[in-house]
C-alpha cells in the first residue's frame, strides 16, 4: 500500500484538475450557472495548488513512472501554472459575465488546457512530451476564438490553429527521427547514447527539428510570427493564459527535454540554440518599439523575455533550470498584471450603433491619462511594466539580474552584455506606455474600468499580484531559494 501511494500521490495535482473538469462537464450539462461554473473551477484549481503546495514542501520521495516524473522541478512549475490558471480564471468571470452567449464552455477549456500543462511540467518521455502537448494547445484553439463574433478571435483561434498544427508535425517528425536512430522514447536515454558519442546526422536532425517546434510553441524567433496577431485578436484572459500557463508549462518541457536529453552538447544544437536566444532578443525588443498597440507590444516583448529565459542554458547546462523556471514564473506574474488590467478596461463586445465592435482597450491611446481617473489602476500597470523592464525594487530586475550572472559565471559575456543591450532596448518602449498613462486625459473616454473594480475578485487579484512582485523585488532571498530547489538533480 505505501509503495503504491509513493508511485500515484504525487499525480495527485493533475487528478484533482482532471476530476474538476469532469464535475464541471457534468454541471453544465446538468444546469447551466455561469457563477457556479467559474465556483467549481476555482475550488478544483484551489485543491490542486493545495495539493502542490503540500508535496513541494513535503519532500514526498520521487518515485518515476515511465512516462512522468514529479520533482522539485515539476512542482515548482505546477504551482506558478496552477496560480496563473486560478488568476485567469478570476479574470474571466469578470471578463465574460456580459457575454450575451454561452460563457460556461470557456472554463471547460481552460481546466483540460491546466491539466495538459500540469502533465507537460513532469513528462520525461516523448510519448507523454507529446500527449500533454497536445492537450494544452487543442483547447486553446476554441479559448482564443471564444468571442467568434469579433473576425480578430476568430482569426487569431484560425492562425494558431494552422500554424500550431505544422508545429505538431514537425515534432511528430523530429521524433520519429531521433526514434528510428537509437530506439528509445525516454529522455534519459539519449544522454547515456550521446555520452557514448553514437552521434548520427539523423539523431541532430531530429533534435533540430523537435527544437524547431518547441521555439514555435515558446514564440521564439525567428518562429515568432504568430504571437503578434494572436495576442492582439484573443479575449485578454485568454491572452494572460497564453502569456503565462502556456509559456511556462513549454518552457518547464522544453528545459527537462534539453537538459536530461543532454541535446546542447551537441555543436550543431548548440549552435542553433545560440541563434535562436539572439535572434529573439534583438527581433523581439526591435519589434516591440513599432507597436501602437499595448497586446502587441506584450506580445513581442514577450519573445524578447523567451530569449531571456533560455540564456541560463547556454550558459550553465542542467544547473540553469531552475534560474530559467524562476524566470518564467516572475514573467508569468508580471504578464498577468499587465494583461489583468487590459481585462479589466475591456468587454468582449461594443453596442455600436446596431452593431457589435471589439470591446478590448488594447490600443495605446485608451490609456492616455488613465492615472488623473483611475490612480491604482495605473500604479499596478506601472509597476508590471518597471517589472518587465527590469527596473530594480521589482522581481523583474532580480530575475534579469540572476541570469546575467549566470551568464558570466558560465563565460558566455556576450550573452550577459546582450541581454543589458536588450533591456535598454525595452525600457524605451516601456517607457513610452508610462508617459502616456500620466499624460492629460482625453475629453472623451473610449474605455474605463468599473467604479467598484478593487472589490472585486480581479480587482483582488491584481493587488496580490502586484505587492509579491514588490516583495520579490526588495527581498529575493526567497525567490532564489525556490529556484535552488527547482532545478532538475
Amino acid at each position: 500500500m505505501n509503495s503504491w501511494l509513493l508511485v500515484y500521490l504525487p499525480l495527485a495535482p493533475m487528478v484533482v484538475v482532471a476530476i474538476t473538469a469532469l464535475v464541471v462537464m457534468l454541471a453544465i450539462a446538468t444546469k447551466r450557472s455561469h457563477f457556479w461554473t467559474a465556483t467549481l473551477s476555482v475550488i478544483g484549481l484551489n485543491a490542486a495548488l493545495l495539493a502542490s503546495l503540500l508535496l513541494f514542501l513535503g519532500n514526498v520521495p520521487v518515485v518515476p513512472n515511465p512516462l512522468f516524473v514529479v520533482d522539485g522541478f515539476a512542482l515548482f512549475n505546477m504551482i506558478v501554472v496552477l496560480i496563473a490558471a486560478l488568476a485567469c480564471c478570476t479574470l474571466s468571470y469578470g471578463y465574460f459575465g456580459t457575454l450575451k452567449d454561452n460563457k460556461d464552455e470557456l472554463y471547460l477549456l481552460m481546466l483540460i488546457a491546466t491539466l495538459g500543462a500540469l502533465l507537460m511540467t513532469s513528462a520525461q518521455h516523448l510519448a507523454a512530451f507529446f500527449m500533454a502537448l497536445e492537450l494544452l494547445s487543442v483547447p486553446m484553439y476554441g479559448m482564443l476564438a471564444y468571442t467568434f463574433l469579433r473576425s480578430r478571435s476568430l482569426e487569431a483561434g484560425l492562425k494558431y490553429l494552422v500554424l500550431s498544427a505544422a508545429a505538431s508535425a514537425t515534432l511528430l517528425m523530429g521524433m520519429a527521427f531521433i526514434f528510428a536512430d537509437v530506439g528509445t522514447l525516454q529522455f534519459a536515454d539519449f544522454a547515456r547514447i550521446l555520452g557514448s558519442g553514437q552521434i548520427t546526422p539523423l539523431f541532430v536532425l531530429g533534435a533540430v527539428m523537435m527544437f524547431a517546434a518547441i521555439a514555435f510553441k515558446l514564440s521564439a524567433a525567428p518562429f515568432h510570427a504568430w504571437v503578434s496577431d494572436v495576442y492582439e485578436g484573443a479575449p485578454a484572459p485568454v491572452a494572460a493564459f497564453l502569456a503565462s500557463v502556456s509559456k511556462v508549462a513549454m518552457m518547464a518541457l522544453a528545459l527537462r527535454f534539453l537538459a536530461t536529453s543532454a541535446i546542447p552538447a551537441l555543436t550543431a544544437f548548440n549552435a542553433v540554440l545560440i541563434v535562436v536566444v539572439v535572434a529573439s532578443i534583438v527581433l523581439g525588443n526591435v519589434l516591440a518599439l513599432r507597436q501602437t498597440n499595448l497586446k502587441r507590444l506584450l506580445a513581442f516583448s514577450s519573445v524578447a523575455h523567451i530569449g531571456y529565459a533560455l540564456v541560463p542554458l547556454l550558459s550553465v547546462g542542467a544547473a540553469s533550470t531552475g534560474v530559467a523556471s524562476m524566470y518564467m514564473a516572475v514573467y508569468a506574474l508580471t504578464s498577468i498584471g499587465a494583461f489583468g488590467v487590459i481585462t479589466l478596461m475591456s468587454s468582449p463586445y461594443r453596442e455600436r450603433g446596431h452593431t457589435s465592435v471589439s470591446g478590448e482597450a488594447d490600443d495605446l491611446r485608451f490609456y492616455q491619462g488613465l492615472f488623473w481617473r483611475r490612480p491604482v489602476l495605473t500604479g499596478i500597470l506601472t509597476v508590471m511594466l518597471l517589472s518587465l523592464a527590469g527596473i530594480p525594487l521589482t522581481a523583474g530586475f532580480m530575475t534579469k539580474f540572476v541570469v546575467i550572472l549566470t551568464s558570466v559565471q558560465g563565460m558566455r559575456f556576450w550573452a550577459a552584455l546582450l541581454i543589458i543591450l536588450g533591456s535598454a532596448i525595452g525600457l524605451a518602449y516601456y517607457l513610452r506606455v508610462l508617459v502616456q498613462l500620466y499624460q492629460k486625459p482625453k475629453a472623451h473616454l473610449e474605455f474605463d474600468a468599473h467604479d467598484q473594480w478593487g472589490i472585486k475578485a480581479g480587482g483582488i487579484m491584481l493587488f496580490v499580484v502586484t505587492v509579491l512582485i514588490v516583495l520579490f523585488g526588495v527581498l529575493p532571498n526567497g525567490l532564489i531559494a525556490l529556484a535552488g530547489l527547482a532545478s532538475i538533480a
